[in-house]
């Protein structure tokens, strides 16, 4: 499953540079987070990047891009490729 903002963002700028796969990108009034490039950092940490430097704890999982490990691997896989 990607990952969303929610409304108790404080637009703080820590996850925005942390998103190995620069999903994340500014958004009025907040952040918000590109479901077809999130893959939670499935390849390259234990836990999303974004989520461990968040200070108010405002990322989540997001319910209505519900995706397998797999899935988030093919898309890392599809990322890196350029495609």
């Amino acid at each position: 499953m990607s990952l969303m903002i929610t409304k108790d963002c404080i637009s703080c700028e820590a996850c925005l540079e942390e998103c190995p796969e620069g999903a994340i990108y500014e958004d009025e009034p907040t952040f918000m987070i590109d479901a077809d490039r999130c893959t939670e950092c499935i390849s390259d940490a234990t836990e999303p990047a974004c989520i461990m430097v968040c200070p108010v704890e405002c990322i989540k999982p997001d319910p209505d891009n519900v995706e397998s490990p797999e899935e988030l691997r093919f898309k890392h896989e599809m990322l890196s490729k350029g495609e």
